[in-house]
């Protein structure tokens, strides 16, 4: 199998995700979109699910290269605040994923296939979450001790919470409102003046 050819399907699949919902994503849609023919969609994609498993891997796979992208040489704290805001709806390509990622996370409760996709997905950030905050130093006396996972959990249940919010109600949770939440939480647990 041509890997750039399924990319270049999946692609077609995430822009119809993004725009128009999962509902609507067919093999004739996905060929269309793609100016393939049905039987080209089908030569690399048995199945729709086996389409849907890999475009929803293919979103976990960018937004993870662009995260292990970001520089951390302007402090940990700060990296940790800029890989979180890659899985915030901050710009319009974070929002078309964003979307299409709650479309399958929506799928996930009952698709055994991409419950699995969204589990290890789910399970590998709050890893490396944990791990992050656990390479942190001590606080200084007076203030609270991380717990990394705990404080790994909870940082994913607030971003998760920030990017359902901002997909479904854009007016009361703008971008910049998402980010501020972001940054005020993380003030509290690791507090930039220490």
């Amino acid at each position: 199998m041509s890997e750039s050819r399924q990319v270049k399907l999946a692609d077609a699949l995430l822009r119809i995700a993004a725009t128009r919902g999962l509902d609507q994503v067919s093999v004739r849609e996905v060929a269309s979109a793609a100016g393939v023919s049905i039987g080209a969609v089908q030569y690399y994609f048995s199945t729709k699910d086996e389409m849907l498993a890999f475009a929803f891997r293919q979103v976990v796979e960018r937004t993870r290269a662009r995260i292990s992208g970001l520089d951390a040489v302007a402090g940990r704290r700060q990296a940790l605040g800029a890989a979180l805001r890659q899985l915030l709806p901050l710009d319009t390509q974070r929002l078309a994923e964003c979307r299409v990622y709650l479309a399958f996370a929506a799928r996930a409760t009952t698709s055994p296939t991409l419950a699995a996709i969204q589990n290890a997905t789910l399970t590998g950030i709050h890893e490396e979450l944990r791990q992050t905050l656990a390479s942190l130093p001590d606080p200084p006396p007076g203030l609270p001790a991380l717990h990394p996972a705990r404080d790994a959990r909870l940082l994913l249940a607030l971003v998760d919470g920030l990017m359902f919010d901002s997909v479904t109600a854009p007016t009361a949770l703008p971008p910049a409102a998402a980010a501020e939440a972001l940054d005020t939480y993380l003030e509290r647990i690791l507090p930039s003046g220490h």
